[in-house]
């Protein structure tokens, strides 16, 4: 009798999505890491240019790391990830020209600004 050699392949328990939980979970802790010194920092008695730009670069910061990790632009295409950013830039021009549009002293009634104007001239 011929004997029968089966070959089992060795099975993949899936290792990789395990590192990227892992990585899931690590990024989790940074961003609360970085929260929480947003909020101290808002507490803290520093000048305000200070306090502003500490929170928009901690911002920025916890942005990049969850649009590259938890987006999954670190393993995608590179022309998905240009995409992404070609889409940001447009959506961030948009919202700058709405703002200047509707900027808020555009929105002061017409009869308002001229009082506001005759009392900055009695001055």
């Amino acid at each position: 009798m011929s004997a029968s050699t089966h070959t089992v392949a060795p099975a993949d328990h899936g290792h990789h999505e395990e590192s990227k939980f892992h990585i899931f979970v690590q990024l989790a802790m940074i961003l609360a890491v970085i929260t929480g010194v947003e909020i101290v920092l808002i507490y803290i008695p520093l000048a305000k240019w200070l306090i502003v730009t500490s929170l928009v670069v901690l911002s920025l910061v916890k942005f990049m790391l969850v649009i590259f990790i938890f987006m999954h632009l670190k393993w995608d295409k590179l022309f998905c990830t240009i995409l992404f950013f070609i889409g940001l830039v447009l959506a961030g021009g948009t919202v700058g020209a709405l703002i200047a549009i509707f900027s808020a002293k555009d929105s002061i009634p017409l009869k308002a600004q001229e009082i506001y104007a005759e009392r900055a001239a009695a001055q």
